[in-house]
């Protein structure tokens, strides 16, 4: 069965050359015009991953978001005419999984949406690779099977982004990443200008598992290299 796909913007002709792109691919498109239109549509179980526009009437396409995350774990791919990075980090903070500017490539865009279908179908897939026993880490536990987070005994509602960077950290405890690796290995695309993706990604995190988020336990800085999960006992 061929993927669905949300596509969303207030104006008709880019979805419509959006979605020629990706029907060309095999793809199904669903289309919505505003961000209201968007929710109701994206509560869909076939609907597989979402491209959303920032700028829309009745409910803005990062508001939306916002509600969308409330209710599903998919990957998000944010459409902006905006390209400051003061911008992407807010789409990415608001739990987008990736960011594209107008006026992009169709290519790209559906190069975009192939990578984030794949590592999202990966992290269901239970043959996608060798699996190990739950792994523990102080207050914080991780089932490579299930790619379930928990900390405290409670289960961390991560995005598909976010579960393959703890998937990462968690089988490498102590090991430092730089954060060209991590993009590399997480995206599965070559690393340019990624550390404000990664930090984003990597707050996001904090914000879910740690304590005190501005004075982390778990994921730590190490200046001038790259990240790491502290290891507890």
């Amino acid at each position: 069965m061929n993927e669905c796909i949300l596509v969303v913007d207030d104006d008709p002709e880019i979805v419509g050359a959006i979605a020629i792109a990706l029907e060309r691919e095999g793809y199904l498109v669903r289309r919505a015009y505003d961000g209201m239109q968007a929710l109701e549509l994206a509560l869909d179980p076939a609907v597989k991953l979402i491209l959303i526009d920032v700028m829309m009437p009745r409910l803005d396409g990062l508001s939306a978001l916002l509600r969308i995350r409330e209710k599903r774990n998919l990957p998000v791919i944010v459409l902006s005419a905006k390209s400051e990075d003061t911008d992407k980090i807010l789409g990415l903070s608001m739990g987008a999984d990736d960011y594209v500017t107008k006026p992009y490539n169709p290519q790209e865009l559906v190069a975009r949406v192939r990578s984030q279908l794949r590592r999202y179908t990966s992290l269901g897939d239970v043959n996608a690779e060798a699996r190990q026993g739950i792994l523990v880490n102080g207050r914080l536990s991780y089932d490579p099977a299930s790619r379930t987070l928990r900390a405290d005994g409670d289960e961390v509602k991560l995005t598909p982004t976010e579960t393959r960077i703890v998937d990462l950290l968690m089988r490498n405890l102590g090991r430092i990443f730089p954060a060209e690796e991590i993009y590399r290995r997480v995206w599965n695309e070559d690393a340019f200008s990624c550390e404000n993706t990664v930090m984003v990604h990597i707050r996001r995190i904090r914000e879910k598992i740690e304590l005190n988020p501005k004075e982390p336990d778990y994921i730590k800085v190490v200046w001038g290299i790259g990240y790491k999960m502290e290891r507890h006992g």
